[in-house]
């Protein structure tokens, strides 16, 4: 089966499975889904995970390859193990079980098929689908019903950087497009009592170090195409250099405390009024779980 899942199109005939004889796309992946970690979160933006957890199922390899991924052993590494959907869907149902407000699936885009078929049957709780933005319209149609909360990243507004640190040509317009489409299907987003979130759109934006008006961009475009009440927004304090950002000296250093007094209050003026930013506290690598094959 020709792969066209994502943006990049690749178009090849994805193995089996990782170790099967056969050509790779962008995700270095086969068809069978490997997944580093299943275990409840309590790091997500409140609504998302709030007292209980957000129970949060880690898939590996991506069809995106930032250099400067804080999950980089398992989005370029594939650090994990492969298990089939019958098991994946035990997994949901295994944190469900423990208490989880919904099911969080991250960086699942190259694993659609299985994904799919593993919500033929609804779940009690609502599904989170935790993406780079970087997603095709036949893709996320294919998944209207399915999801009920989208959580995609609007990483660039700069397209020149998309390139450059993601391998991702027009991201700007692709995940702009994308997320129009994750709100035209699921609306304004609604709480229940407790303040957790059942359905929407909350788009996450990470501040990265002297890119202060690429931040802008994306600022400027979530106030200009969405209401107060339709989505929320949440700026990320918590750029750590991981990965491959010391092959880039311009990014291998923490965001300062003037650029991110400078975009916060670019964000408080900007008319945006739901959403969540992040304390300086929040950038450190404590807060990156262990891929240890917990709950696998």
């Amino acid at each position: 089966m020709e792969c066209y899942v994502c943006p990049h199109r690749c178009g090849v005939d994805r193995p089996a499975d990782m170790h099967a004889e056969g050509i790779f796309g962008s995700c270095h992946c086969g068809i069978k889904p490997i997944v580093a970690r299943a275990a409840l979160h309590f790091w997500e933006e409140p609504c998302i995970s709030g007292e209980k957890g957000s129970g949060t199922v880690f898939f590996s390899g991506c069809n995106l390859h930032c250099v400067f991924c804080q999950n980089y052993e398992i989005s370029s590494l594939n650090k994990g193990k492969e298990i089939t959907v019958q098991r994946l869907r035990e997994i949901y149902f295994e944190l469900i079980a423990q208490g989880a407000n919904n099911i969080n699936l991250v960086t699942p885009t190259h694993f659609t098929h299985a994904i799919l078929e593993s919500l033929k049957e609804p779940l009690p709780v609502p599904v989170v689908y935790n993406t780079s933005g970087f997603e095709t319209l036949d893709t996320l149609r294919k998944l209207k019903g399915k999801v009920q909360i989208w959580l995609p990243d609007l990483k660039y507004s700069d397209d020149l950087a998309a390139i450059k640190y993601s391998n991702a040509p027009s991201y700007f317009r692709i995940a702009t497009d994308a997320i129009k489409e994750m709100f035209k299907q699921v609306g304004p987003y609604k709480l229940d009592g407790n303040g957790i979130m059942q359905s929407g759109v909350i788009i996450r934006h990470l501040l990265m170090p002297g890119m202060v008006q690429n931040t802008k961009g994306v600022i400027d475009w979530v106030a200009k195409n969405f209401k107060p009440g339709e989505v929320m927004f949440s700026l990320m304090h918590q750029y750590v250099p991981c990965g491959r950002a010391a092959d880039y000296p311009e990014i291998n250093r923490r965001v300062t405390d003037e650029e991110y007094a400078e975009v916060e209050k670019y964000l408080f003026d900007s008319g945006i009024e739901d959403g969540f930013v992040q304390e300086d506290e929040s950038a450190c690598e404590d807060f990156i779980p262990k891929f240890d094959g917990t709950g696998v």
